[in-house]
């Protein structure tokens, strides 16, 4: 979604590039159209750059919902239209001074100090969005960090606590190490794998630092990523450790169960690991990563609530 977002100029660096290129022109052109070739050249440039730097961005009306939200979580979706806005205004501004200087140059033959007065005032309003430009440069780091979830596919998307069984599941069922990225709202790493099953892609996605603690000490941003992944197509698995191996009692887990459910607007199904260690008679199914036991089964049955969720959403 965001990983082809360009790097944002400082305005310094904008105005340097255009005047070094207009000068460049300026020494080409013949006497009577130095000064308007320098000019031209240097509206353009900086007009046309910051003109291809709004039109990079997505429309936030026409981006999918769960990267809405997490755009909100990150960067504030309405703080980037306002500088996204102001940049814009930017290019037109520069645009316009270029054409009101152009017709001023072409009218006198002393056109020199007109176009170092456009030169001066496309500088001040270049200057003038220099903390617009940066705000863009900094977000574009934060956005290009988003997860490479494709809203559009069956997704399962895994919660539990630390050492339950999250990723060794995803493993044992994507049969290969999933990709791992940082993304600005965990302080871990999202795992995002993919399995077929009868020529349909799926995939699986464990979200550590966010579905994975009480979410009573989460902070806005976390709550906000949170609330994306209720826009995802697919079913929550909850994983449970009733052995408490994992460091966590199983009231504990329970109590993080239902936090989840409040939260997130997904099916749930509740599957207990480690069943050759404990067990928790609650669950919907039973299985055991470490050996293998009843994971195929778990993926049937989810297979089962995706293709359902599915139906659901197209009626």
């Amino acid at each position: 979604m965001f990983e082809r977002l360009p790097t944002a100029p400082t305005s310094q660096e904008l105005i340097d590039r255009a005047f070094r290129r207009s000068k460049k022109a300026g020494k080409g052109a013949k006497a009577p159209k130095r000064e308007e070739t320098m000019l031209m050249t240097a509206g353009n440039i900086i007009a046309g750059d910051l003109e291809k730097l709004v039109r990079k961005y997505p429309s936030f009306e026409r981006i999918p919902p769960f990267y809405w939200e997490l755009t909100e979580a990150v960067v504030g979706v309405d703080d980037m239209r306002i500088h996204l806005s102001k940049v814009s205004w930017a290019s037109k501004e520069v645009k316009n001074l270029t054409q009101e200087h152009l017709k001023k140059i072409k009218k006198t033959k002393d056109r020199s100090p007109i176009r170092r007065a456009a030169f001066g005032r496309i500088a001040s309003v270049v200057r003038s969005i220099d903390s617009d430009l940066v705000f863009l440069n900094e977000a574009r780091k934060q956005l290009r960090k988003m997860p490479s979830v494709d809203p559009e596919l069956l997704t399962i998307v895994v919660a539990g606590y630390p050492n339950v069984g999250k990723s060794s599941f995803l493993v044992a069922v994507t049969g290969a190490r999933p990709e791992i990225a940082d993304y600005p709202f965990t302080t871990k790493g999202i795992e995002v794998g993919h399995f077929i099953r009868d020529h349909k892609k799926y995939q699986v996605v464990d979200t550590p630092g966010l579905l994975d603690r009480p979410f009573s000490q989460r902070n806005d941003i976390e709550l906000q990523a949170i609330a994306a992944l209720r826009h995802l197509k697919g079913v929550l698995l909850y994983i449970l450790d009733p052995s408490e191996h994992c460091g966590f009692s199983q009231d504990v887990q329970l109590a993080l169960l239902d936090d989840v459910k409040r939260w997130i607007q997904l099916p749930v199904f509740v599957v207990a690991n480690k069943v050759d260690l404990g067990r928790y008679d609650g669950a919907d199914a039973t299985m055991s990563t470490l050996t293998g036991d009843g994971v195929a089964e778990v993926l049937e049955r989810l297979v089962e609530l995706l293709d359902e969720a599915e139906f659901v959403s197209e009626e």
